[in-house]
């Protein structure tokens, strides 16, 4: 058989169970399609939920990033199962937020990275966290996240 470039990938096209914290999760990547060309790769996750730290109590966020590849693009299953392992994970939003932008610049190295974070009411109050490595190249198209504010049901 012959090798490819995928066969580093133990994920997809496997079952792989839900990881059961944030650090047992594994993100896997593959070569960038496209190096050198300053085109932005946008992971959203509308429906993403972590637990309250202190109260054991859901919270809910929708969360968009924003990257530019630079060598490796990350392969959506192991994202899609790395956002899930957050879900029995106590932390407030801003450490939920910067852990996960934390671990794909890490993991990627990307040219540049932002992420949204926009979390839904606790205690009748929404929090949105937003955090980028640095300007954006100028010669990329970045597209609005146009995540409206939180406005209740009045």
């Amino acid at each position: 058989m012959t090798e490819t470039p995928y066969d580093h990938l133990t994920l997809l096209g496997h079952h792989a169970a839900q990881p059961g914290s944030p650090d047992a999760a594994k993100l896997e990547r593959v070569a960038n399609p496209a190096p050198g060309k300053a085109y932005v790769i946008r992971l959203t996750c509308p429906e993403f939920t972590s637990l309250c730290p202190l109260t054991g109590q859901p919270d809910f966020a929708h969360i968009m990033i924003d990257y530019i590849p630079g060598d490796w693009i990350v392969e959506s299953k192991s994202f899609k199962l790395l956002m899930a392992s957050y879900r029995n994970h106590g932390a407030f939003h801003e450490g939920c937020t910067m852990e996960i932008a934390a671990k794909l610049v890490d993991f990627l190295n990307p040219v540049w990275l932002r992420i949204g974070a926009y979390w839904y009411p606790r205690g009748g109050i929404p929090i949105d966290i937003f955090w980028q490595t640095g300007p954006a190249p100028s010669d990329a198209w970045l597209p609005a996240q146009d995540v409206p504010p939180y406005r209740g049901r009045g």
